[in-house]
């Protein structure tokens, strides 16, 4: 079984960075991808970033060029480092990873608030 906690979120001024973490627990070696979702009160769930076993990324069109998903498989963390921040990103992401033995999305964060307000 996996564990993922999440740190990092906070309040944050529009323009400001903030980087999230997400620290796997338990039988790390069963984990492919791992990646961020968020979510705001009333929507869905939406993509935000994810990388492979491999390191190859991929983002969500309206996050490119300012967040960078990074993974430290040494320490079992994700990082997820973002950039020039504005009011739209306000919302709680959660982390996820991907099982390597059923392919699904099935281990997530708690999730963590982050808010962009001047």
């Amino acid at each position: 079984q996996v564990q993922l906690v999440e740190s990092g979120g906070g309040l944050v001024q529009p323009g400001g960075s903030l980087r999230l973490s997400c620290a796997a627990s338990g039988s790390f070696f069963s984990i492919g991808a791992m990646g961020y979702y968020r979510q705001t009160p009333g929507k869905q769930r939406e993509f935000v970033a994810a990388i492979s076993s491999s390191n190859t990324t991929n983002y969500a069109g309206t996050v490119k060029a300012r967040f960078t998903i990074s993974r430290d498989n040494a320490k079992n963390t994700v990082y997820l480092q973002m950039n020039n921040l504005k009011p739209e990103d306000s919302a709680v992401y959660y982390c996820y990873a991907v099982s390597s033995r059923t392919g699904r999305r099935d281990y997530w964060g708690q999730g963590t608030q982050v808010t962009v307000s001047s």
